[in-house]
Parts: C-alpha cells; sequence; structure tokens
C-alpha cells in the first residue's frame, strides 16, 4: 500500500498519517548521490536498499561502525574467565582430586574448556548482539506492505526517511526528493498489520517453556527425595561393562586369554615387507635363511626346556650419532619413561601409583640399569620393545623401527651412566672436573 506523493505534491499533506516517505532511484551512483544531498540536509533517520551492496552507500549515510565487534570481544572474555574460575573452583577447591601426583590446577589442562567457553559465548553474543542492535525480531513493517518496494531485492534502489526524523516536519521532503533526482515518491501509511505475534506462535512458545521447565523440575524433586528404585539407566552398554576385559587381565573369550588380537601371523600389508632382519626384528634366522637347513629333522627336544633364544644382534644396525641419541632419549620418556623412570630404574610415575594402591595383578617394571639388562644384546632389547615382555606389552603399532633403535641406544648410555668413569668423559670437560677437585 503506497500513496504516490508526486501526484498530490508533498508528502504529509493532510491526506492521512504517515510514517515516512520513500523515493525511488533508477541505479546505485544516482542512490548515493542521493544520500549524500539528504544527509547535508541534517537529516539522520534514513536508510537505502538496494538489490546488491554498494560501495560508498554507508559514508553517505553517515552509518558509523558497528559497535557489535567490541560486544563479541567483552562477552568471549568474560566467558573465558568464567570457564577458567569455574574449572578452579570445581577442580583445585570444591572438590579437589589427585590424579597421579599431578597438580590440582594447572592452566594448560585447562585450556580446552576455556576455549570452547570463549567460542560459545562469543557465538551467543553474536547472534543476541546482531539482533539487539538491529532493533529485531520486528513482525511488522509498513515498506513491506509497499507494491514497488518489492523491486527492492531486483532491479530498484530506494531511499527512505522516516517521518520521526527532527527535520521530517519542517522540509517538504518530496521536493527534496525531486532535487535528489527521484523517478517515484511514495508515502508510506503506517503497517496494517498487528504487530503482536500470532496467537499460534505465543501458543507454542508456552509450550516449550513449559516443557523446558520439566527436567529442573525432575532434576529438583530427585535431589530433595530418596527411593530404593535402581536409577534410570539410559545407556545401559555404557555403564555396564562387566564383560569387558580389564586391564592386565585374562579374557575368557579367546584361548590363549589376550582380549587384544596380535596380526595375523604370515600377513604382510602392502609397503611392509621388511626383509633386513637385524633391522626390523634385531635378530637373523637360525639357519641363515637357508630353507634346505631349515628342511633338515632336528634333535628331540626337552619339553621343559625354555625356548632356544634367536640370534640376537650384538651391533646396531642403524648408524650412532648424537642426533639418534637425543631422538632415543625424546622418545624414551614419552613412552618408556612413566613405568621405567627416566633414569630406567623402575621407578616411573606409574610405578609409583600402582605401588601405592598395592595392586594385586601389578608387577613392577625393570630396572634397565641392572647388569642382567646390561649384558643383554642390544637385539633383545629391540626385540623387547618390539614384542613386549612379561606384562609389558609390545610398541612395534606405536614407535617405529629406527625410533626404537634410537630408544636401545639411549638405554645403552643410561646403563653406562651407572657405571661411569672419569675415562669416559670428553677430555676437556675432564680437565675441567679434574681443576673442581
Amino acid at each position: 500500500m503506497e500513496r504516490n506523493a508526486d501526484q498530490r505534491g508533498g508528502a504529509g499533506d493532510g491526506s492521512g498519517p504517515v510514517v515516512g516517505v520513500l523515493a525511488e532511484f533508477t541505479g546505485p551512483h544516482e542512490l548515493v548521490r542521493a544520500a549524500n544531498i539528504i544527509r547535508v540536509e541534517g537529516f539522520t533517520r534514513i536508510d537505502a536498499f538496494s538489490p546488491f551492496p554498494i560501495h560508498g552507500i554507508d559514508a553517505a549515510l553517515g552509518i558509523r561502525p558497528t559497535r557489535l565487534p567490541w560486544i563479541v570481544l567483552t562477552v568471549g572474555l568474560l566467558g573465558g574467565c568464567g570457564g577458567l574460575l569455574m574449572q578452579w573452583w570445581m577442580n583445585a577447591v570444591d572438590y579437589p582430586f589427585l590424579i597421579s601426583g599431578k597438580p590440582i590446577f594447572s592452566l594448560p589442562a585447562n585450556i580446552p574448556v576455556t576455549f570452547e567457553v570463549i567460542v560459545l559465548t562469543s557465538a551467543f553474543a553474536t547472534f543476541l548482539g546482531m539482533l539487539g542492535l538491529n532493533g529485531l525480531p520486528k513482525h511488522s513493517n509498513p515498506l513491506l506492505e509497499v507494491d514497488r518496494f518489492r523491486r527492492a531485492t531486483d532491479d530498484r534502489f530506494f531511499l527512505y526517511i522516516a517521518a520521526d526524523d527532527p527535520r521530517f516536519a519542517g522540509t517538504n521532503v518530496v521536493e527534496l526528493f525531486r532535487r535528489a533526482g527521484a523517478v517515484r515518491i511514495d508515502e508510506v501509511p503506517p503497517s496494517v498489520s498487528s504487530n503482536r505475534l500470532p496467537g499460534v506462535v505465543r501458543g507454542g512458545i508456552a509450550i516449550l517453556l513449559a516443557l523446558a521447565l520439566i527436567p529442573p523440575a525432575l532434576i529438583a524433586w530427585a535431589r530433595n527425595t530418596t527411593s530404593e528404585a535402581p536409577r534410570i539407566d539410559f545407556f545401559s552398554d555404557m555403564d555396564s561393562q562387566n564383560d569387558r576385559p580389564g586391564p592386565q587381565h585374562r579374557s575368557p573369550y579367546f584361548a590363549d586369554g589376550r582380549a587384544m588380537r596380535p596380526q595375523v601371523a604370515g600377513t604382510v600389508a602392502v609397503g611392509d615387507l621388511h626383509d633386513n632382519d637385524a633391522l626390523y626384528r634385531g635378530y637373523l634366522p637360525k639357519d641363515g635363511g637357508n630353507a634346505a637347513a631349515a628342511a633338515a629333522p632336528a634333535a628331540p627336544a626337552d619339553p621343559n626346556a625354555p625356548p632356544p633364544e634367536p640370534d640376537y644382534v650384538t651391533d646396531f644396525p642403524v648408524e650412532v650419532t648424537e642426533a639418534r641419541m637425543l631422538r632415543g632419549q625424546s622418545r624414551f620418556n614419552i613412552y618408556c619413561a612413566p613405568c621405567h623412570g627416566l633414569v630406567g630404574q623402575g621407578d616411573g610415575l606409574v610405578a609409583q601409583r600402582a605401588g601405592e594402591l598395592q595392586e594385586p595383578t601389578w608387577l613392577p617394571p625393570t630396572n634397565l640399569t641392572t647388569d642382567v639388562v646390561a649384558a643383554q644384546p642390544v637385539g633383545k632389547l629391540f626385540d623387547t620393545i618390539t614384542n613386549g615382555r612379561r606384562k609389558m606389552a609390545g610398541y612395534a603399532a606405536q614407535i617405529t623401527p629406527d625410533d626404537r633403535w634410537s630408544i636401545v641406544l639411549y638405554v645403552r648410555a643410561l646403563q653406562r651412566s651407572q657405571k661411569a668413569t672419569l675415562k669416559d668423559v670428553p677430555a676437556d670437560e675432564a680437565t675441567i672436573l679434574n681443576n673442581r677437585k
């Protein structure tokens, strides 16, 4: 619905109340030029509509940069501080819980949750801030009842002056638009649509709010009453896992008692044919790779005798360098130190914790610096890391062969450090030590 102001001579000529005047322009340049003219006249309650964004229209309309980024920044920082404070209160004050000697509160450990809270609060601030700054939601708008205004999304450009602008009453707006180059000028009457939400929508919102109160009401009821009935189990397969094999416990499902199944014997993945036995296994075949010798009949073996050990290699099949030693130290501290300790004496944090709990199935880790382990060939140490020993699982899936040899090299250094003499120290450093005596 519109009233053509061109045909009557001006806005507010007594034909009825108006909420503004809408002017139509033929192109983006004409729209920007008209906006500059209107702004020079002192109007502030103006708005522009176009099928696509127009460079320079913001400055022509006098629109200042939005405050939304500052709102999002402020709310996000407050949310992050609140999330960090919440974790500190719950973990360090209200319910302190010591886990394997770790600090009660540590900033790096709480960064993920803090980051998520920042993202969540910033998203809410962006959405709600946008609605608030734009005065949304609006259930009716008189401009949407102007037929020609629909072409604002097609091929027309419009400039609108609201009637509540301080200069609207004392200015001939129609004449001003004519001088600005408008091709059509319409008075915009008040909307005939109701600004209230439809009754169906209001009823639906009321029902949703009522339903949203049910969960907290049930929680409050459960916290303040007692019941002998078992709790409601929504995820029974997750809460009750009595049939799941525990760590270091025998599994009844397989004959060998192992819950984690090994690879099928004899299978080789594409690209994983490791034919260098010394490098990838740490030992050499008994028959030296001679198939005829392997097929020869063997002498009867003592069934009570331990299985013969393979021919473990005694020399490193990789180059021994300082870089490899440092690599071995870093891998040892990651994979081995939690049980064997940083010095390899079997006193890692896991071992200490298991000792405190007096776990009946716990087997203390081996002291890697003893003479027995030091006498083992390097190939046996490599094979131990690869396939495991006693209750230690193999680490072939986690550590590459090259890194396993680096760890063996570092273990050799730890063993030698326990019986090192001044002769093992480099000459320049030995001189310094002698001078300190």
